[in-house]
């Protein structure tokens, strides 16, 4: 071959590959929990420490933007889907803060970006200009200069915080068109999972959120198409979450994210996440404690907890209920010297291990049961130690409460907080929770003396507006405690379960 044809074909053979597109990387995760390398973080947010969580904004009266993004940009030349667990606190019910937004920007640092309800992403402008921002705004408060429509909203926002779509918080619970939304509490501290599925190139975005407890709706919140979407996109767009405030405080948490640009997300397992109760003082309560979201949904389950030398199991044995105690010895024997293989999970309060216990003497426990046996339990074991940080702070803090006295006052303050957590029970949660338990061994007091209810071994779940079945009493119960079905007024289509004050 010439030399002039063997030039000509290495320029077009390079021509060729010039004009090839670089195949863009695909990005796919999973965090169940986080370390401060897998995110950039920017701003007042952080990764906690003790519950491996993403904070957002500071605890200061003080103004606070953050934001935390996955540190690789996203390629938007194909469709993606993410879904991600978030819990918002304010720390004080009137006072709430502006919620989180979830966030797609050419910059980790958008221009002129101010705190407050511009969620730390906009300007003030009154009409900004079209840039490559958009957020799926997840907002506690009411702005009327944005028309928001009320405190509980989501919203897609194209670089301006006044939506171009927005639904009050909540989820459908099954297809058809005709039935209502069930409404979700975003200021709760409850855990509540969303899931966004974008399509850049059709630009359609879906907006589906649900409690944790809840398997993902069949109908998206919200579902934006519109080709003005195009103007507010790049090829390439740093994803993740901000938040802002002013001078009161609101908690806002990512617990778990997944995102995927190669088909589904992948699932969050949910069930070993942390959930945020509300602080003393923020005027009713609004979320179940973790021994009462654990009642609801195991029940009966054995439990067993270490504290310094000795432990104790309880639980629903038969038709009744058996208290043992143990020795520490036993505790380590069962679990095999708290081995690594009977771990069953750890986080913040402690590690949990897996033990097979014989009762010693459940012959003392009949009940009215003639089945008199020795059989070995299997149980879990919960480790409190000054390894186990939060647990430890709260160990410490709980037995040190016996000390204090309970005034008339005090007493006057535990039945109202029981009232109210009745309240929350029979009309605050997705579903109503009938306790059916409600004594005064099964009211726990923190360390500011406050009551919170426990043991929900009986607890009964009913839908809004669905009559309670007739329930019997339990051997252990002295049928005067379940008197508690009282006044008129209480559970939806029922009575209220009040209790009668010779039992608290």
């Amino acid at each position: 071959m010439p030399p002039q044809h063997t030039n000509l074909s290495l320029f077009l053979l390079c021509l060729s590959l010039l004009s090839t597109p670089t195949p863009t990387q695909s990005l796919d995760f999973l965090y169940n929990s986080f370390k401060p390398t897998d995110l950039t973080l920017i701003g007042d947010a952080r990764i906690d420490p003790t519950t491996s969580t993403i904070r957002l904004t500071n605890d200061s009266n003080q103004f606070s933007i953050g934001r935390a993004f996955h540190p690789q940009p996203l390629s938007l030349d194909r469709p993606f889907s993410t879904s991600f667990v978030f819990s918002i606190l304010p720390q004080l019910l009137s006072s709430p803060g502006f919620g989180l937004a979830f966030v797609l920007s050419n910059t980790t640092d958008p221009p002129n970006a101010i705190s407050g309800q511009f969620f730390g992403l906009f300007s003030n402008s009154t009409s900004p200009p079209p840039r490559p921002l958009l957020a799926v705004e997840f907002d506690t408060g009411r702005n009327t200069e944005f028309n928001d429509p009320d405190d509980d909203h989501v919203g897609i926002d194209l670089n301006n915080p006044e939506s171009a779509l927005t639904h009050t918080a909540g989820y459908f619970n099954s297809s058809s068109s005709k039935d209502g939304v069930v409404p979700i509490d975003m200021k709760s501290g409850q855990n509540i999972r969303a899931w966004i599925d974008f399509d850049p190139t059709t630009f359609e975005i879906n907006v589906t959120i649900a409690p944790i407890t809840v398997p993902r709706p069949p109908r998206p919140l919200i579902s934006y198409r519109d080709s003005e979407i195009r103007k507010y996109v790049s090829p390439r767009m740093f994803v993740g979450f901000s938040a802002s405030k002013v001078t009161w405080v609101e908690v806002q948490r990512v617990l778990a994210w997944s995102l995927s640009d190669v088909g589904p997300a992948r699932e969050i397992n949910t069930s070993g996440l942390p959930v945020f109760l509300p602080e003393t003082g923020t005027g009713k309560p609004r979320g179940l404690s973790r021994g009462g979201v654990a009642g609801v949904s195991i029940g009966g389950v054995v439990f067993v907890v270490m504290l310094g030398g000795w432990g104790c199991v309880c639980g629903h044995g038969g038709g009744g209920r058996v208290m043992e105690m143990f020795s520490y010895e036993e505790l380590v024997e069962s679990t095999k010297g708290f081995s690594t293989d009977e771990l069953l999970g750890s986080g913040g309060f402690g590690r949990v291990y897996r033990a097979t216990l014989r009762p010693p003497s459940s012959s003392n426990h009949n009940n009215n049961n003639n089945n008199n046996n020795n059989t070995p339990v299997l149980v879990a074991v919960k480790c409190v130690s000054h390894d186990s940080k939060q647990g430890f702070r709260e160990f410490m803090a709980e037995i040190s409460s016996p000390k204090k006295v309970l005034n008339w006052e005090g007493r006057r303050r535990v039945l109202i907080d029981v009232a109210e957590g009745l309240s929350y029970l029979h009309h605050g949660w997705d579903q109503v929770v009938l306790h059916r338990d409600i004594k005064s061994s099964n009211i726990l007091l923190d360390s500011e003396m406050r009551a919170r209810l426990g043991d929900f071994g009986l607890a009964k779940l009913y839908q809004h507006g669905q009559a309670p079945n007739t329930t019997r009493v339990a051997p252990t119960t002295p049928a005067s405690l379940l008197s508690e079905l009282r006044f008129g007024a209480g559970v939806d289509g029922g009575e209220a379960q009040v209790p009668s004050p010779d039992n608290v």
